[in-house]
C-alpha cells in the first residue's frame, strides 16, 4: 500500500512537472503571438504611410501632366495663330491686285440646256442658250469634262500667282448660259474674261490652237475689241510656245453670245482640235495640261504686265 501512494505519489509530481512545462510553452507562446501581432502591425503602418505617400506623388504627377498640357495646348494656340497671321500676311503680299473670270466651256448632259437668248445686248437674233460642245474622237474624252480639268488647273495657277479668280462654273451639272458667263463675270468686278474651250472639224486633219475676239465692227462689244486683241495674242503666244501645238493665231468672231454681253476685254481660247489624233490625245495627258496651263497663265501675265 505504501508503495502504491509512492507511485501514485510520483505521477502527481510528474503530471505537476508537465503541466508546469506545458503553461510555460503557453505563456511563452502567447508571447511569441503577442511579439508578432505587434511586428504586423508596425508593417502594416508603414504599408498605410508608404500607400499614402505613393498616393501623394500620384497626385503631383496627375497636376504637372495637367499642367503640362495645358501649358502646351496654350503654346500650340499661340502657334496656331502665329501661322494663322503669317498665312494672311503672305496671302496679303500674293495678291496682285487682279480680278480674273474663267469661262470652262460647255457643261455636262445632265444640265438642263433649254431655251434661247439674244445674240447680244437689244439683238433680235436669238441664239440657243447652250451648246453642247465637241468630243475627243481618239480619247473619247468630251470638250465640257476637258475644259473644266484645265481651267480648275488655270484657277490654282492663277491664285498662287496672286490673282483673284472668278469662275463660271465649277461642276459638270450646273447649266450656265452664254449670257450668264458674261453677266458672271461683269457682276464679280472681274478685268478680263478668258473663256476655255477645244475645237472640232469634220476634216480630222485639221490640228492646232487660236483665240478668237470681237472686230471692231461688232455693234455690240466693238470698244472692246483692241484691249481683247491684245489679250487673245498674249495668250495664243504664250500658250502655243508652253505647249508646242501649232499657233492658229487671233481671229474674229461677232456671233459669239458669251463674246457679245461681256462688259471687259474677252477671248475664246481653242485649245486644239480634239478631232485630231495628236492634238487629242495631247490634251489628254497630264504633263501637257500642266504646260497648256502654264501657257495660258503666262499670256495673262503679259497681257497685265503691258498694261501697267
Amino acid at each position: 500500500m505504501k508503495k502504491m501512494g509512492i507511485i501514485f505519489g510520483s505521477l502527481i509530481f510528474v503530471l505537476a512537472a508537465v503541466l508546469a512545462v506545458f503553461a510555460v510553452a503557453g505563456v511563452q507562446k502567447s508571447k511569441s503571438l503577442q511579439q508578432e501581432m505587434k511586428r504586423m502591425d508596425r508593417q502594416i503602418n508603414k504599408m498605410q504611410k508608404t500607400s499614402e505617400s505613393l498616393e501623394e506623388e500620384l497626385e503631383a504627377l496627375k497636376e504637372a501632366k495637367r499642367k503640362e498640357t495645358a501649358g502646351a495646348g496654350q503654346e500650340a494656340g499661340t502657334a496656331e495663330d502665329a501661322q494663322a497671321a503669317d498665312t494672311r500676311e503672305a496671302s496679303d503680299q500674293k495678291s496682285n491686285g487682279r480680278k480674273v473670270a474663267i469661262d470652262p466651256g460647255h457643261q455636262g448632259p445632265g444640265a438642263d440646256t433649254g431655251g434661247t437668248e439674244p445674240l447680244g445686248p437689244g439683238s433680235e437674233e436669238m441664239k440657243d442658250k447652250f451648246a453642247s460642245g465637241t468630243q475627243g474622237v481618239y480619247t473619247g474624252v468630251p470638250e465640257y469634262e476637258l475644259t473644266l480639268a484645265v481651267s480648275m488647273q488655270l484657277q490654282e495657277e492663277l491664285k498662287n500667282r496672286g490673282y483673284e479668280v472668278i469662275m463660271t462654273r465649277e461642276d459638270n451639272d450646273t447649266a450656265v448660259s452664254n449670257v450668264e458667263r458674261a453677266q458672271i463675270a461683269a457682276k464679280n468686278g472681274a478685268q478680263i474674261l478668258v473663256r476655255i474651250h477645244a475645237d472640232g472639224s469634220g476634216d480630222n486633219s485639221a490640228n492646232g490652237a487660236m483665240t478668237m475676239i470681237p472686230s471692231a465692227e461688232n455693234p455690240y462689244v466693238g470698244q472692246l475689241h483692241e484691249e481683247s486683241s491684245r489679250l487673245g495674242e498674249e495668250i495664243i503666244n504664250a500658250y502655243c510656245q508652253a505647249t508646242g501645238i501649232k499657233n492658229n493665231g487671233v481671229r474674229l468672231y461677232d456671233n459669239m453670245t458669251g463674246i457679245n454681253w461681256s462688259t471687259v476685254p474677252v477671248t475664246i481660247l481653242e485649245m486644239g482640235f480634239m478631232t485630231n489624233q495628236s492634238d487629242d490625245e495631247r490634251m489628254q495627258d497630264p504633263e501637257m495640261q500642266k504646260n497648256m496651263v502654264q501657257g495660258i497663265a503666262d499670256g495673262i501675265d503679259a497681257y497685265f504686265a503691258a498694261a501697267q
